[in-house]
């Protein structure tokens, strides 16, 4: 097997302009491309992440899933930054709620929760 990285993690939003505000304006995520999918009533939003993607979509009427980081399932994206306090302290001053710092037991690299639109687990870690 010759797996090397991540290509893309995709998201569906309960509300695609909300969503997409929060991760291109608010987390600064560089737009690829956008497209709607008319036979679907769909968006795709295309978003870059290091060499990675992010994968937006918007979909009439959407199932609900559990989205806790201990349901089955996905448990969270993690994001890694440079600055660590500096990133906290902007995601704040934007209105968004961090969790307390925590120190991973294995690492000891610090890590913080933050949830978006959809009250999906964002994992910010050093």
């Amino acid at each position: 097997m010759n797996i090397k990285k991540i290509h893309h993690v995709a998201i569906i939003a309960s509300d695609y302009q909300k969503s997409k505000q929060f991760y291109a304006e608010v987390l600064g995520l560089e737009i690829i491309r956008e497209n709607y999918r008319s036979e679907r009533d769909s968006y795709k939003l295309d978003l870059k992440l290091g060499d990675s993607e992010i994968e937006l979509f918007s979909f009439p009427e959407p199932s609900k899933r559990p989205t806790q980081p201990e349901a089955v399932g996905l448990r969270h994206l993690c994001f890694y930054v440079d600055n660590f306090d500096e990133t906290i302290q902007e995601l704040n001053q934007k209105g968004i709620e961090t969790e307390p710092v925590r120190v991973d037991e294995y690492t000891g690299g610090r890590f913080t929760f933050f949830r978006d639109p959809d009250d999906l687990p964002l994992e910010l870690h050093e």
